[in-house]
């Protein structure tokens, strides 16, 4: 036991000592939240040059409507009231009679004024859009080369609609008053359950629920969980294919077994993997209580979060030394690493689902298989829903199980194989040094 406390204390002091883990430790939390920061700032810096859009109207009954409400914008709404600086484009608005003969001929035109950039979309309103009698006729369609992400069209159907709506309410000839409450519109909101404070016992109103937070937080917890192995239990395939090709193994195994040499490793990326979250998970709850948002911190499941991190460490980890110990060169390495990083991959691909519906036959499938246990469970136990106890304790029992026998299976591989040279790491021969020896 020694041996392997003084191989986990080389391989930690080697790694924590090192500028590139002190350089990702920084950076890695700007790289994760990298992208909500650029959206953030793409938010407040929004794009003010003019814009112009050419209008066909089928109906006739919105130029002079669009010409003083598009006029009243362009004066009043895209300054800033305080520093009076644009903050956002001018509307420009040209129109154009159809051409009923040859409407394609027209669309094709406009379209490519757009790819040259000289318009920067246009519009056509249907003729029956007052009193839609079909869905032929009743239309408002917005061309552009990015429609779908094009904020733009929003403000224009929206302006159109309320104009139609006060036609209509004309026409019946109701009062203001009427007309009003007739359109308004109530949001539903969105809210917790009521619950007993556990310390007091006094019942406590349902808050608003906080749908960022509702994502946020299993998103981080996912995403921590993800870097924490790619740090620690990911990189042991090239060391250890290293330390075989360089005859530094064989050295090493001359005073300790190999199964001390594996244990050495996958400890010391666990006692690498502790420190990065202890680093983080203390700073997230400095950072939350000092900005108000102690409620935000999950910290009845962070207990579950460091148990099932260390086992997927262990678990991911032995599977790599395992097939370290089996590659000859980087060339064998690169082609094993990423089939065995897939378990690891895949349930990032399923992050929003399982948030979406964290109760739902899938996630709990997921959740209670093995490899995919620990992301899974911790995202489905960082949403607001409540899991079954019996559940997370069932996952945590299987991969129990499961970790014993990949170190099992690993410590055989790795026994074999790390003394072996000139074999391939085929399945056949994985297979093998596993059952075979």
């Amino acid at each position: 036991m020694n041996k392997v406390i003084t191989l986990f204390k080389r391989e930690y002091r080697a790694a924590v000592r090192t500028k590139s883990f002190i350089i990702g430790l920084v950076l890695v939390p700007f790289l994760m939240g990298g992208g909500l920061l650029a959206v953030i700032l793409m938010e407040k810096r929004q794009d003010t040059d003019d814009k112009k859009i050419v209008l066909i109207d089928h109906s006739g009954m919105v130029k002079d409507m669009l010409n003083e409400v598009v006029d009243r914008r362009n004066r009043h709404e895209i300054y800033d009231s305080e520093t009076g600086e644009k903050i956002m484009p001018v509307y420009i608005v040209e129109f154009m009679e159809p051409d009923p003969s040859d409407r394609i001929g027209q669309q094709l035109e406009l379209s490519n004024r757009v790819k040259s950039s000289d318009l920067h979309a246009f519009i056509e309103i249907g003729p029956d859009i007052l009193h839609p009698s079909s869905d032929t006729g009743a239309y408002i369609r917005y061309y552009s080369e990015h429609a779908f992400m094009d904020n733009i069209r929003y403000w224009f159907g929206n302006t159109i609609n309320n104009h139609l709506r006060q036609m209509r309410v004309s026409e019946l000839n109701l009062e203001e008053q009427q007309a009003a409450n007739l359109f308004r519109w109530i949001n539903i909101e969105g809210m917790g359950l009521v619950s007993v404070d556990r310390k007091t016992g006094e019942q406590q109103e349902a808050r608003e629920a906080n749908e960022l937070q509702s994502f946020l937080v299993p998103y981080i917890i996912v995403l921590l969980m993800f870097m924490l192995v790619m740090m620690s239990s990911v990189p042991l395939l090239s060391a250890v294919m290293e330390e075989k090709t360089e005859r530094i193994a064989e050295v090493l195994l001359g005073t300790i077994t190999p199964f001390q040499f594996m244990a050495g490793k996958v400890l010391g990326g666990i006692g690498i993997s502790l420190t990065t979250a202890a680093i983080y998970v203390t700073a997230g709850i400095v950072t939350a209580r000092m900005t108000g948002f102690e409620s935000v911190i999950p910290y009845e499941i962070l207990p579950w979060f460091f148990i099932y991190t260390i086992l997927f460490i262990i678990m991911v980890g032995s599977g790599m030394a395992a097939l370290g110990a089996t590659c000859n060169d980087n060339k064998d390495a690169q082609s094993l690493q990423f089939p065995a990083m897939l378990p690891v991959i895949l349930p990032l691909f399923i992050i929003v689902p399982v948030i979406q519906n964290p109760s739902g036959s899938l996630a709990t499938a997921l959740s209670l298989i093995p490899p995919f246990t620990p992301t899974i469970m911790m995202i489905r136990l960082a949403t607001p829903v409540t899991i079954p106890i019996w559940q997370p304790i069932t996952g945590l029992v299987g991969v129990v199980l499961f970790t014993v026998f990949t170190v099992w299976i690993g410590a055989r591989i790795f026994r074999t194989a790390i003394l072996i040279q000139g074999q391939k790491p085929s399945v056949s021969n994985l297979f093998k040094y596993a059952f075979r020896g």
